[in-house]
């Protein structure tokens, strides 16, 4: 063999995710034509605004920015409403992973690999996560909810799903027509849901929940 060891990977990688986007594809429901805001016509806070607001003066620091696109676009983002608006002020200043806001809602898919999606990210209402011989872990603890039930299709093939939850967020599992809570904190009524619907494998969901708070006696 004239191939290097491990130099297969990438190819079985590139298959396998063409493979698990078209498994995806034909899963995914057609649109419905709802009145459910995209991501980017979301509306932005002042703790966005914020957010985008350091990176453009961290930008200015280092020289990154002049004075006068600074001030241009921190006139800019003081008058914008969305987060499409505000995301476009720093495409340019950080690499996708490292950007502060993150209004991706394409399938998360991990195959021979570790995927993560965290950090400050809108999470569509119905999200498709592939983890095959891989794991996804999708972290919650700052994300925006576009729903107050999120759906997660989940496909799992010897892969796991890992989720980290803030409190008061509850984690369900549906499979085979059989519903399973995954938290262990109690959460109020009414409190957002995320219901993780499970094609597997032998696959894998966990989830992490913040640290029990100590009741003042």
């Amino acid at each position: 063999m004239n191939e290097r060891a491990g130099s297969w990977l990438p190819k079985l990688q590139e298959v396998g995710e063409r493979l698990a986007e078209e498994w995806v594809s034909a899963r995914r429901p057609q649109p419905s034509g709802g009145d459910v805001p995209q991501p980017h016509e979301l509306r932005a806070s002042d703790a966005d605004r914020e957010r985008i607001a350091q990176v453009l003066q961290d930008a200015h620091a280092d020289g990154r920015l002049m004075l006068d696109e600074l001030e241009e676009r921190l006139g800019v983002l003081y008058s914008a409403r969305t987060l499409g608006e505000l995301a476009e002020l720093t495409t340019d200043l950080l690499p996708p992973d490292q950007q502060p806001l993150n209004l991706d809602g394409r399938p998360v898919s991990a195959i021979f690999k570790q995927e993560k999606r965290g950090g400050r990210w809108v999470v569509p209402a119905e999200l498709a996560v592939t983890a095959m011989f891989g794991t996804t872990k999708l972290d919650f603890r700052d994300a925006i909810l576009q729903n107050r039930r999120i759906i997660i299709n989940a496909t799992l093939v010897f892969g796991g799903l890992e989720i980290h939850v803030p409190e008061g967020l509850e984690v369900i599992r549906v499979a085979k027509d059989k519903t399973v809570r995954l938290t262990k904190q109690p959460t109020e009524p009414g409190a957002p849901v995320v219901e993780v619907r499970t094609t597997n494998f032998a696959g894998e969901v966990k989830v992490k929940e913040p640290p029990r708070r100590k009741r003042r006696r």
